[in-house]
């Protein structure tokens, strides 16, 4: 049985957000999938916009509220939404409440930063 609790792992400050990698190589082993949990500081944006050409990924927002923008179309979300970023698909995250975002982040096949393709040219539509 293998069990590991979030403060168990390192948390990693990246742009825009706080980032501590649950099932990754260094920690929890899975075969098929990697998670996350990122907070997202009250205004704060995921940068820089990417996407993830080798996984599809699933968020969803356990506290908090905001703004997605997949491929250039921006969507409300709020505690207990469910995001789907599909494969390939440029995205962002956008805390626009007074309260920090937390999210889960389930990706499949697993992926790491290594693997996300970055456009350091794409801002979130205001």
């Amino acid at each position: 049985m293998t069990i590991i609790h979030e403060n168990d792992v390192p948390e990693v400050q990246h742009p825009g957000r706080f980032m501590r990698w649950l099932v990754s190589e260094e920690s929890m082993k899975a075969n098929n999938l990697s998670v996350c949990v990122i907070r997202v500081m009250p205004g704060e944006t995921v940068r820089p916009a990417h996407s993830h050409p080798k996984s599809e990924e699933l968020i969803y927002i356990m506290s908090g509220n905001g703004k997605v923008m997949i491929e250039g179309e921006v969507g409300e979300v709020k505690t207990g939404s469910a995001i789907l970023f599909e494969q390939g698909k440029v995205h962002m995250l956008k805390n626009t409440g007074e309260v920090e975002m937390k999210v889960i982040c389930f990706f499949a096949p697993a992926t790491s930063l290594d693997n996300y393709k970055m456009f350091e040219d794409i801002s979130f539509p205001e």
